[in-house]
């Protein structure tokens, strides 16, 4: 805010400089011969000391804006340094906080591990033997294959079960 602020006084103050110099030159608008000054249509008159009062006053406006637009872009310039640090803080404690899960899980993984082997070890000592947990039990045996059909396969579509001896339903 305080950076447009200051882009806008700027701005205006050489607008106002750049109309007084550029529309008042010539020999008829000598100051000391008594000529006009004007800017965007209004006429100063008077003496060379307002004149100057004048320009002292849209250099002043001109420094005001200069100095807006140079605390403005410090200011940007401060809160994406500190944004930056704080993007930098928060990677590392993610980081952190991410090895110290895999830790734990890891430990967690070790522990159920030798739960697991103690186990098996007390069920060896006992003479039987239990399948581990995470082993999936035994496969039923496979169905014999269906018998092939005599019906003619030349209406199935191609590619979809006609290889398995059998018509593939329509789609």
């Amino acid at each position: 805010m305080i950076l447009i602020l200051g882009l806008i006084i700027l701005i205006a103050a050489i607008v106002i400089g750049l109309a007084g110099i550029f529309g008042n030159t010539g020999s008829g608008h000598d100051l000391g011969g008594g000529g006009d000054f004007s800017i965007f249509g209004y006429h100063a008159t008077g003496s060379t000391g307002a004149l100057f009062l004048i320009g002292i006053i849209v250099g002043a406006a001109a420094l005001l804006g200069l100095a807006l637009v140079v605390m403005g872009a410090r200011r940007s310039a401060r809160r994406s340094t500190r944004a930056r640090r704080e993007l930098g803080t928060s990677r590392r404690e993610a980081t952190a906080v991410e090895r110290e899960h895999e830790r734990e899980r890891d430990e967690l993984i070790k522990q159920r591990d030798d739960a697991r082997a103690e186990t098996t070890r007390d069920d060896t000592r006992a003479g039987t033997t239990a399948p581990a947990a995470d082993t999936a039990p035994p496969m039923a045996e496979p169905a014999a294959p269906a018998a092939e059909t005599t019906a003619p396969v030349a209406d199935a579509p191609r590619g979809r079960g006609r290889w398995f001896g059998h018509r593939a339903a329509p789609r």
